[in-house]
């Protein structure tokens, strides 16, 4: 059971913002329980928490006055159980040790918090865990969990240590959102191999490819079942396994999965391209007397203006912006394409009229005042108090939007303009961006540069072309 619950902020908004952080039972459950410590900690010690939340190293005694995060050590968890098993393996702990404590703490964002009791520290280096072969699909799940959300330990010339920053570099080598989608996958795996009492790891190739079919079932994209395979082979290799993703079983399941998918006419579609007529019409249904508003107008400006990917315009930090005299220089340290990190220049021309992103982006840090961190953040407003006549002033918060939430902003705007939402998404935004350029005559090359395409062959897939009949180049000639 968890071993504390504690709260880091006004504890009426925490006990109104907790349940929509927790399932439909836990919800019900807290609903009826009041605020009593050891309730708390029984409901919330078996509670699930759909979206995920992280784990982090408290290096404070459990009796201090508070429990302030430090290094994570894991994210995406969606149990206490889960939280314990991944503690342990980073921290070289057996998961029932008595010594390892896990505590939750109650703030905008409910954390995972670990330590250690008794005064002993964790050691930098953990021993990593031998792979699960051949156990249930629970406890490869928790390895792999534990496995991916290494946190590179601080160097101390030992070579425990250095082989212990290795694993932890090796797994960044793969971008925050892929792990985000094969942590999914493992998920998924492991649940369906459990239930059909399958062997999980290694795995045989027929039973992936009746997998893909089950899931193809429940109406997932080939896209997605792409990503499912990617893991499981991502698996096998970090097990030192072999990849049983490669058998003919699984390649003629998921040809004849695309093949099927495309006769019923359910390929992939690229979201709907907020060309510059969209993009003003999306403009023109924010408030900008609101903070939020004049938020999601820099945000909209910025990324038409730079072509920018979501997870770029979520990644953007004060340091990372350049004023000049002619404009703004934004610098990406990383960006997808961008695959060695030497990063990327954007430059975002002061045009001085109606969609000048200086403008646009000088407006809301200097009504936001951001001075440092994150440019685009979370605005809310904290739930109203007892006894209080009205709700608080907006809050900005400190951590940068998710990529999510930048495709949510575009989705919102993109309804209230009476567009379909589920059209649009966060790619809208660059492809309106080369879409308007091809309608404008900007020469390829220009449009190239523009999307930061190493060759011209992505570029034809962030093209919204227009009328067949009407752009027909043989229109006139016969």
């Amino acid at each position: 059971m968890l071993s504390d619950v504690r709260c880091l902020t006004n504890p009426d908004w925490v006990f109104e913002e907790l349940p929509r952080h927790v399932d439909r039972l836990s919800r019900e459950r807290l609903a009826g329980a009041g605020r009593d410590q050891d309730s708390l900690r029984r409901i919330l010690s078996t509670a699930r928490f759909p979206a995920g939340i992280p784990l982090h190293l408290a290096p404070q005694e459990p009796d201090g006055p508070e429990l302030r995060p430090n290094r994570p050590l894991a994210d995406g968890l969606t149990l206490y159980l889960e939280a314990r098993a991944a503690a342990a393996a980073r921290l070289g702990r057996a998961a029932d040790d008595p010594a390892l404590q896990i505590g939750l703490e109650l703030g905008p964002e409910p954390v995972f918090v670990a330590w250690l009791d008794q005064g002993q520290r964790a050691p930098e280096a953990a021993v990593p865990a031998p792979p699960p072969l051949g156990q249930p699909a629970a406890a490869v799940r928790r390895w792999f969990e534990a496995t991916v959300s290494q946190a590179v330990p601080d160097a101390d010339d030992r070579l425990e240590t250095a082989r212990a920053a290795a694993r932890a570099y090796a797994q960044r080598a793969a971008a925050p959102n892929t792990l985000r989608a094969y942590r999914a996958s493992i998920r998924a795996w492991c649940a369906w191999s459990a239930r059909h009492a399958l062997p999980c790891l290694p795995a045989r190739g027929p039973d992936i490819a009746a997998f893909l079919a089950a899931e193809r079932g429940r109406g997932l994209s080939p896209t997605t079942l792409d990503l499912r395979r990617a893991a499981l082979t991502y698996l096998h290799r970090l097990a030192d396994c072999p990849v049983p993703t490669q058998d003919s079983a699984v390649a003629a399941t998921q040809a004849g999965i695309r093949r099927d998918a495309a006769a019923r006419g359910h390929g992939p579609k690229p979201k709907r391209a907020a060309a510059l007529d969209v993009l003003q019409a999306l403009l023109a249904e924010i408030d900008l007397a609101t903070l939020a508003g004049v938020r999601d107008r820099a945000l909209l400006v910025i990324g038409f203006i730079g072509a920018m990917r979501r997870s770029e315009l979520a990644a953007i930090r004060i340091e990372h912006v350049t004023l000049e005299a002619r404009g703004l220089t934004i610098r990406l340290p990383l960006s997808k394409g961008d695959r060695q990190g030497a990063g990327v220049d954007i430059a975002l021309p002061s045009t001085g009229r109606a969609l000048c992103p200086v403008r646009a982006y000088l407006a809301w840090v200097e009504r936001a005042g951001i001075s440092e961190g994150p440019v685009f953040r979370r605005v809310f407003v904290p739930p109203k108090r007892r006894f209080a006549l009205t709700r608080g002033e907006p809050v900005i918060g400190t951590a940068a939007l998710s990529d999510r939430s930048v495709a949510r902003v575009v989705q919102h705007y993109a309804a209230k303009a009476g567009f379909d939402p589920a059209e649009f998404g966060g790619h809208s935004l660059k492809r309106g961006a080369l879409t308007t350029g091809m309608q404008h005559q900007v020469h390829p090359s220009q449009l190239k540069r523009l999307g930061r395409h190493k060759s011209y062959a992505p570029l034809d897939h962030y093209l919204e072309h227009g009328d067949a009949f009407a752009e027909h180049p043989l229109k006139e000639l016969v």
